[in-house]
């Protein structure tokens, strides 16, 4: 996957990606919990979401049922790879210093990257 979603656009995927399709209002509400969202805004969204091919749209329905076509994982692959380029010329070691750098990790986030390199090194 070659697109990178805008910030709105990921905001509404995460929605989807955690909750599961939902109707234009569902969604809506669960965006004004974190500020306030017009709801012809929202729609506007999706619709320009769904003519781009991230959202899939069910008709079946009174209310339309919107959901993801992008998995999470290619999202983040693409997200990841464009900073890994831009920000850091594909220096992988200076981008995961950064990352860890930047907020105290969890003994849980330690410990996974503990194992992720003990497998790398068995390689």
């Amino acid at each position: 996957m070659t697109y990178r979603p805008t910030d709105s656009e990921l905001e509404i995927l995460q929605l989807l990606w955690e909750h599961g399709p939902m109707t234009v209002r569902d969604l809506n509400d669960k965006l004004n919990k974190e500020r306030k969202v017009g709801y012809t805004t929202s729609l506007k969204m999706m619709q320009i979401m769904t003519e781009k091919g991230l959202l899939s749209r069910d008709t079946g329905e009174r209310s339309h049922i919107y959901s993801p076509l992008l998995r999470v994982e290619e999202v983040q692959s693409s997200l990841l790879n464009h900073v890994l380029k831009t920000a850091f010329k594909g220096n992988r070691s200076r981008l995961v210093m950064q990352a860890l750098g930047m907020h105290q990790a969890s003994p849980e986030e330690i410990s996974e990257i503990k194992s992720l390199i003990k497998k790398l090194e068995e390689q």
